[in-house]
């Protein structure tokens, strides 16, 4: 074998696999220090991140991007809506498309998740080093990117 590919060995893999595991659930556990006393989830987040990222996210999209049925985003989505944290507008082109964005309040709790996770990015980012970081960063936009649906 190829000393170049000795990083694709199924073992080499796994590892991998498990570190990426590992390194969600812990900025999961950063993430749900904001959530839980705000009583949202960890998919309502992901909905808030998501409009946060995108402003002006159609509806359509936002159920395209993650992947789940119309039920499920609006189950997710309502209660947001109630609490202030996003807000929906009418579509320029389209009456009746729903564009979403995040209110002040919405922007404000998304920052504070994002200020939980950002010190053990941050931390782990100094510690591993400038040239490490890039690596790290092209693999995980490889991986996203081969992960969207038509990629190969």
């Amino acid at each position: 074998m190829s000393e170049a590919l000795l990083f694709l060995r199924e073992e080499d893999l796994r590892q991998a696999q498990h570190m990426l595991f590992l390194a969600n659930f812990r900025l999961n556990q950063a993430a749900e220090t904001v959530l839980r006393p705000e009583g949202l989830s960890r998919a309502q987040y992901r909905i808030l991140y998501l409009i946060g990222r995108h402003p002006g996210l159609g509806v359509g999209d936002l159920q395209a991007r993650l992947g789940i049925s119309k039920q499920s985003l609006w189950r997710a989505m309502q209660p947001l809506a109630q609490r202030g944290l996003i807000v929906s507008d009418q579509g320029r082109a389209d009456r009746r498309a729903r564009k979403l964005s995040l209110s002040e309040v919405g922007l404000a709790l998304e920052r504070r998740v994002f200020e939980a996770e950002r010190e053990a990015l941050a931390r782990a980012f100094r510690l591993a080093g400038g040239s490490s970081v890039d690596g790290f960063r092209r693999v995980l936009r490889l991986l996203a990117e081969l992960a969207e649906p038509g990629k190969n």
